[in-house]
């Protein structure tokens, strides 16, 4: 089963530049290491929360804006050989000067439980991360094959949901804590691919008129999921 890495990252704006160009030196070694694709995408469209956020999922300060990003592999057993290599390899030191806060960063491990639509390029992604109880795995995928119909109906090209298998506590920040996770909780971490923003708002606008939601509701708790729209910055199948 295809496996994905999912980060949340806080960046300072200044430094947008200096980080794309580390990420865009870093892929080529993904890849080396077994990596089929990595995409790194930034935050537009990232709103304040009551409860949870994507800001306070890393701790954002002001002036800093948030990443979402992802590395896919052929499965689990791929991703874990590459990293036993890229642990080996000087070239995966960090830089002295490093872009960001790597100890507020999130991230974990991720089956792609469910992938529809096609997987070539986009403009505009929306990005998911929700607690799940972990009982309700296969109400969750039904949902998503309900959702994910409607959406490439709307004008999306791809659905992608991923669930947590190697989720990791973390000192200062974690996927746990960004959705304040239960111990009877599966946390999922997934995207929507749209061409553009523009079709993504037409898009949602016209399910949202339809009542989707109220059709068929989410099996997560609203209250704790964080979403935002980023737009891509690296894309590896894009050259």
């Amino acid at each position: 089963m295809t496996y994905l890495q999912g980060f949340v990252v806080p960046v300072p704006d200044a430094n947008k530049q200096p980080y794309l160009d580390m990420a865009t030196a870093i892929a080529p070694l993904f890849a080396e290491c077994g990596a089929t694709r990595t995409v790194e995408t930034w935050g537009e469209d990232v709103r304040h929360g009551t409860l949870t956020d994507y800001y306070r999922a890393v701790a954002a300060e002001d002036g800093e804006s948030v990443v979402f990003a992802w590395v896919l592999w052929p499965d689990k057993a791929a991703c874990d050989a590459g990293h036993a290599r890229m642990i080996a390899d000087e070239r995966m030191e960090p830089p002295a000067d490093i872009p960001f806060d790597g100890k507020r960063m999130i991230f974990g491990g991720f089956e792609a439980a469910s992938d529809s639509g096609d997987a070539g390029g986009f403009g505009w992604i929306d990005g998911m991360v929700a607690p799940v109880a972990t009982a309700r795995r296969q109400a969750f995928l039904d949902h998503a094959a309900f959702m994910e119909g409607k959406l490439l109906a709307a004008g999306a090209t791809r659905v992608v949901n991923g669930w947590g298998v190697d989720v990791p506590d973390g000192k200062l920040t974690d996927f746990k804590r960004a959705v304040q996770a239960g111990d009877d909780e599966t946390v999922v971490f997934g995207w929507i691919e749209w061409p553009d923003k523009a079709t993504h708002d037409n898009g949602w606008g016209a399910l949202m008129a339809e009542g989707i939601m109220q059709q068929n509701p989410p099996v997560w708790d609203g209250r704790r999921a964080i979403f935002g729209g980023f737009a891509p910055i690296l894309d590896t199948d894009r050259k």
